[in-house]
């Protein structure tokens, strides 16, 4: 027993090679940290794809049609030689109705609501994708090219003190994001907002919003409210944390604000 307690105090004492300042919220450096062990994680966007589409799948709603979709006719066959096809039509009229080749007929092989449309993932092969994810938000290319604007001056991620938490406005917190520089992150969420394509605008996700900032704090309850007001910008906790936040349809390297509370917590990963 002595020997698992210190085999876990020496997992969350456990420092990685990586190297970054810590902001105070005027966005000065404050002093430097080392990052855990888990930011070293080597870089594999195949196990961080694989994880994403099992959460997406898993995510699913299970749906189909009515079990008589297509077939509330009285319908019957001409049978043959009337120079016509021989196809179900309605007894009072002509309309072909209930064959699947025709207009207005039923579905020849439906969706089944009982179809497990799941996938699955390894346990191992999850944590992995979720620490390369987490690894990935150190690569300054990886972050540009998912299209984020920040200023090349302050390592990623960006560690900011446990005083974040601590604001509860809004407003406050936008005045943070631009002492941080991340003023043109929040207007390319905020211009980005567009009406989305296709039949989803009926079905309540109207608008599309490109990702912005992932907020890590320790915990949530003080500063989560203000930060969800922000377009674009997502809040967790590292016990909430997972691949699909930090790499958002499986494109890692997304723009990443840490609290030093946070930052320890992870250290046992």
């Amino acid at each position: 027993m002595a020997d698992a307690k210190k085999t876990q105090t020496k997992n969350i004492t456990k420092k990685g090679t990586k190297k970054v300042n810590i902001y105070n919220l005027k966005g000065k450096v404050d002093k430097e940290t080392t990052l855990p062990a888990v930011f070293d994680t080597s870089y594999r966007p195949d196990v961080i794809r694989r994880s994403v589409v099992a959460a997406q799948a898993n995510r699913r709603q299970p749906y189909g049609p009515n079990v008589r979709a297509g077939q509330r006719h009285a319908a019957s066959t001409w049978g043959k030689g009337r120079g016509v096809a021989r196809v179900q039509r309605m007894t009072q009229g002509r309309r072909a109705v209930q064959s699947p080749n025709n207009v207005g007929g039923r579905r020849a092989h439906p969706p089944r609501p009982e179809e497990d449309r799941g996938k699955k993932i390894n346990v191992k092969e999850r944590r992995l994708g979720r620490a390369s994810a987490l690894a990935a938000t150190t690569n300054k290319q990886l972050v540009a090219a998912r299209g984020h604007k920040f200023n090349a001056k302050f390592t990623l991620p960006l560690v900011v003190n446990d005083n974040f938490e601590k604001i509860q406005r809004t407003k406050k917190m936008i005045d943070l994001f631009n002492s941080l520089e991340l003023d043109r992150e929040l207007d390319r969420a905020k211009n980005g907002r567009h009406v989305r394509a296709g039949r989803g605008k009926l079905r309540g996700r109207r608008y599309k919003t490109p990702k912005s900032v992932l907020v890590i704090v320790s915990d949530d309850s003080t500063c989560g409210p203000a930060l969800n007001n922000i377009l674009g910008v997502d809040v967790a906790t590292p016990e909430s944390l997972n691949t699909e936040l930090l790499a958002p349809g499986g494109d890692p390297g997304r723009l990443v604000i840490i609290t030093q509370g946070a930052l320890e917590k992870m250290g046992g990963w």
